[in-house]
């Protein structure tokens, strides 16, 4: 179904003309800070890029039991996934590609070399504290991927007392979970320990259809397709005497992720993923606050059929950065460092190449003068394969003293070819050259009569962008199917957000209006990039009466199409949630999540089916730190 643009703009203005005098007062939030927009702490409020953090309390507010749900409707970002928990994710960002995607782990960049994307399926949301989400290019701090945004996460951190928490859930397709931790310090040291395990049957996601026709699985194999995961996070931390800051962290995954699929392809996938790192945080004067971080990242899997090995991928990806930080004058700080990283690479498949390093050094300004902020950032990478690419942003805004704000940004970005789009068997293609971008962005945000809200518009044009085709001149056999590069891309977009306090009602609002198109030579020129979703809007309503806290959402999407030629057409769809959270006793609640009311069907990978209505109760236990 097709969602009008009229429909969804009077969502967004539904919110932003409610009656500012609210019979009850909102009650006093912190403002969140973010620090991957600038890799420097920051307030989101005063951040000139376009953010949103999502946080521990949000996390358990929506009872969601995948990333990818958990980000669902975060503006600007459109999802295409193979169906249930555990099936393939991918996340587009601003209508650039899955793998323009710089993802962060507590600092560690992470992710499959081979594929260039995040195994979002498999990140535990019960390990995570918060996520940051940053639109637009940030490669002037980051390098390569970062193209159309990036996204950290971070595990679960102690504080002060000692806090204990557990948590037993069931639901449809006989899935359950357990999980649990504890987390303590003091005014020096920090600890958090945690563990998880989710199971399910699944159910049959791939449509028998697809066996003869372009898309899905080309199988018939029409049972459950089930998931598990087994995952574990430690992080601890101490502050000595002369401010000298250590912390480790360590994020691990594990499991098997059953699918649709062939003695060519496989239907059984062993996974792992693992983040670890440290961090040293030393101030030698009063302004100069230095930041030593290591990592090191593993995305690991096997194919197998009925148990027999098909093949395997590992990737390894190991960073190292060295950040200074330097309060020039009040409201004047100057960020340089260093950074490196090395992407590895280990398979049955045979690659030509299989490792490569990065080398950089950049150079950030931010000035705050009253209402006027600035920031200034570049770049320098020398990547082994490809050789210098200079990146750089400028971002400009304006806070008046209505409390309304104004900004714009430019930027460019890069992104370095995956290992699988140079290499891979009958697909890569060893020619390819870097992807480049630049982007503009205007703003305006506020907070007026209890509302806040903003909107953002942007322009992104991207040069050689990478993207699987199917052509029998260019192509080898028997597939003729490949990576190459397209001559321009051009995407422009549009996003609102609002929110207030009505009556007792907490009312969230976003909204997102796409157009990627292609603008390559030749029969696809004019043609909309695939899988991205061209308007989003999401719909959050909760409220507490007593014990009991109740919410809604509804979640749309308009019309996309799965492939480049725009032959293959997936319909629009909305969805309805509810949920429920009763406190029993003090620590001790049961929460209640009814997901896609209406039972609505829909695809957003052409005969991937998404599941239909289905429930999970969770029983949890979690006490004020002691």
């Amino acid at each position: 179904m097709k969602i009008q643009t009229r429909c969804l703009s009077a969502v967004m203005l539904s919110v932003c003309l409610a009656n500012s005098q609210a019979e009850e007062p909102e009650p006093t939030r912190l403002d969140p800070i973010t620090i991957t927009a600038t890799r420097t702490e920051r307030r989101v409020d005063q951040s000139l890029a376009s953010v949103t953090v999502v946080d521990r309390a949000e996390i358990e507010r929506r009872q969601v039991q995948s990333v990818q749900d958990l980000l669902r409707g975060v503006p600007g970002l459109s999802i295409s996934s193979n169906g249930g928990l555990g099936k393939n994710a991918s996340l587009y960002l601003r209508g650039t590609d899955s793998d323009h995607l710089l993802v962060l782990i507590d600092g560690v960049r992470a992710g499959s070399a081979t594929l260039g994307t995040m195994a979002f399926q498999d990140l535990p949301v019960d390990q995570i504290e918060r996520i940051e989400i940053v639109r637009g290019p940030r490669s002037s701090l980051y390098g390569s991927e970062a193209v159309g945004g990036v996204i950290q996460i971070f595990t679960r951190k102690g504080g002060k007392g000692f806090k204990p928490t557990l948590s037993v859930g069931a639901g449809s397709h006989s899935a359950y979970k357990v999980a649990g931790g504890v987390s303590g310090g003091d005014e020096r040291a920090w600890y958090s320990l945690n563990g998880s395990r989710l199971e399910t049957r699944g159910f049959n996601t791939c449509d028998t259809r697809s066996k003869a026709e372009f898309g899905g699985c080309f199988v018939d194999e029409p049972d459950p397709d089930g998931y598990r995961n087994t995952s574990g996070s430690a992080r601890a931390g101490y502050r000595f005497d002369n401010g000298l800051e250590v912390e480790a962290n360590l994020l691990h995954a594990e499991g098997l992720n059953k699918y649709d699929g062939s003695l060519y392809s496989g239907n059984r996938s062993p996974f792992v993923q693992q983040t670890l790192g440290g961090r040293l945080r030393y101030s030698p004067v009063e302004d100069w606050d230095m930041s030593l971080r290591a990592g090191r990242s593993i995305d690991e899997s096997d194919s197998l059929y009925y148990g027999q090995f098909i093949n395997s991928f590992n990737t390894e990806r190991v960073s190292l950065s060295w950040q200074n930080d330097i309060n020039l004058a009040q409201g004047h700080l100057l960020t340089v460092g260093l950074d490196y990283y090395n992407d590895r690479v280990s398979s049955s498949q045979r690659y030509s190449v299989d490792s490569r390093d990065d080398k950089a050094g950049f150079a950030q300004y931010q000035m705050t003068l009253g209402g006027f902020d600035a920031v200034l950032g570049t770049r320098f990478d020398d990547n082994e394969q490809f050789g210098s690419y200079p990146t750089g942003n400028v971002a400009l805004g304006y806070r008046f003293d209505n409390d309304v704000r104004l900004s714009a940004s430019w930027g460019n970005a890069f992104k370095a070819p995956t290992f699988n789009e140079l290499y891979y068997p009958n697909y890569g293609t060893p020619t390819l050259t870097p992807e480049n971008s630049e982007s503009w962005e205007v703003g305006v945000s506020g907070k007026q009569a209890g509302v806040s809200w903003s909107l953002n518009g942007y322009h992104t044009e991207i040069d050689n962008m990478i993207t699987p085709v199917f052509d029998l001149a260019i192509c080898k056999p028997p597939y003729y199917y490949c990576a190459q590069n397209l001559e321009r891309v051009r995407i422009v977009g549009l996003e609102g957000q609002a929110s207030t306090r009505l009556w007792g009602f907490d009312l969230a609002t976003t909204l997102s209006l796409l157009d990627p198109e292609n603008r390559s030579a030749g029969a696809n020129r004019g043609n909309r990039l695939a899988r991205r979703s061209q308007a989003m809007f999401r719909f959050d309503i909760d409220r507490a009466v007593g014990p009991v806290k109740l919410g809604a959402t509804v979640h749309g999407e308009d019309r996309r199409f799965d492939d480049v030629a725009n032959a293959h057409r997936l319909n629009g769809f909305v969805t309805v949630d509810l949920r429920a959270t009763v406190a029993i006793h003090a620590g001790l609640s049961l929460e209640a999540r009814l997901a896609n009311l209406l039972d609505e069907h829909y695809e957003t990978a052409r005969y991937f089916h998404q599941d239909g209505r289905n429930f999970f109760l969770t029983l949890r236990y979690q006490p004020e730190a002691l």
